[in-house]
């Protein structure tokens, strides 16, 4: 009985201390001032010359929680597919709207801004629960999806890792295809740049006492912002500058990419397309198919040269190469 004892106690005390270092990490980790420097493409993206098309006015639907979630709809023919495209990390649903104008040749495009972004974000950078986004965007689905409607999903950057996030969840089976441009798969996948070529300053001792404490089951604390983003002056002194997000909890970092074993989501995605710049300075476009390829055989790769992570969404051969994959749905 001693020996169980002792035993028992080692145990109890070991998981003391651990939890105890977790808070101890979380709580002494606060967010820092992220210095203002040039990342991505923004110049470029900024400063293109092509006239805005026209935008449609921001719908919403209720969720499941009463929250009422905001999206624009390009409606398609009849009979077209359902497509859903998924914004990058910081922004919103009008990234896409160049994009989605062109691709309602060939689909009913809702572009939404998830929960946390955007104009009524709810909690920015905030959600309640990791699997929120998930359940926000099947809602979205089931709220407007027609009957016999095929249904894709694309997204670009975190929204495209989101995507392979929904393949690999509960309700991956409604899918039909998939588009990811320039996808985020995990910070430690072979085609992530250091930070993601500077976009992230991630608040590494409070991400590692979370990721403990969410071992263990505790969640109290996943409101605390892990990840802030080097969003330029340039866009937060614009107009649409109040509608930027600049930073995340630990449960909306967690819920916009895929699970710690990511490549079981990779694996579980539907056929696919990946499309992303040669110049891209946030991630390795040219390790994509050795990456994803390995585990599932259903995507077609597409690398357009002399576009980088930003420019890519309203480059003409993405809009192209989306239009014939949604043909072949």
């Amino acid at each position: 009985m001693k020996t169980l004892f002792k035993i028992a106690l080692t145990i109890v005390l070991s998981v003391a201390i651990t939890l105890g270092v977790a808070v101890v990490l979380v709580l002494t980790d606060p967010p820092k001032p992220v210095a203002e420097r040039k990342v991505l493409d923004f110049d470029a993206y900024l400063s293109q010359d092509a006239a805005m098309p026209v935008i449609p006015p921001l719908l919403s639907t209720p969720m499941r929680d009463g929250y009422a979630l905001k999206y624009r709809r390009f409606d398609g023919p009849a009979g077209a597919p359902l497509l859903v495209l998924v914004h990058g990390s910081g922004w919103h649903g009008l990234q896409f709207v160049e994009m989605a104008q062109k691709l309602s040749e060939k689909a009913a495009v809702l572009a939404p801004d998830l929960r946390g972004h955007g104009t009524a974000p709810g909690q920015r950078g905030d959600i309640d629960y990791i699997a929120q986004l998930e359940d926000d965007l099947i809602d979205l689905i089931t709220a407007v999806h027609v009957p016999g409607q095929k249904i894709v999903m694309g997204g670009h950057s975190s929204g495209g890792g989101l995507v392979a996030r929904f393949a690999g969840s509960e309700y991956g089976p409604l899918l039909d295809g998939a588009v990811l441009l320039a996808p985020f798969l995990k910070y430690n996948a072979p085609t992530t740049q250091q930070n993601s070529g500077g976009w992230e300053t991630v608040q590494l001792r409070r991400m590692i006492g979370l990721s403990i404490l969410n071992a263990f089951r505790i969640t109290a604390l996943n409101d605390r912002t892990v990840i802030q983003f080097a969003m330029p002056q340039q866009v937060l002194d614009g107009p649409l500058g109040d509608t930027a997000t600049t930073a995340y909890s630990y449960r909306l970092n967690s819920g916009f990419a895929p699970r710690g074993d990511y490549l079981a989501d990779v694996a579980a995605l539907p056929k696919f397309l990946l499309v992303a710049g040669a110049d891209d300075s946030a991630f390795y476009a040219d390790k994509y198919e050795e990456t994803m390829a390995s585990v599932n055989d259903k995507g077609t790769y597409v690398i357009v040269p002399e576009y980088g992570h930003l420019a890519i969404v309203d480059a003409p051969e993405a809009a192209q190469a989306i239009s014939d994959f949604l043909d072949e749905i």
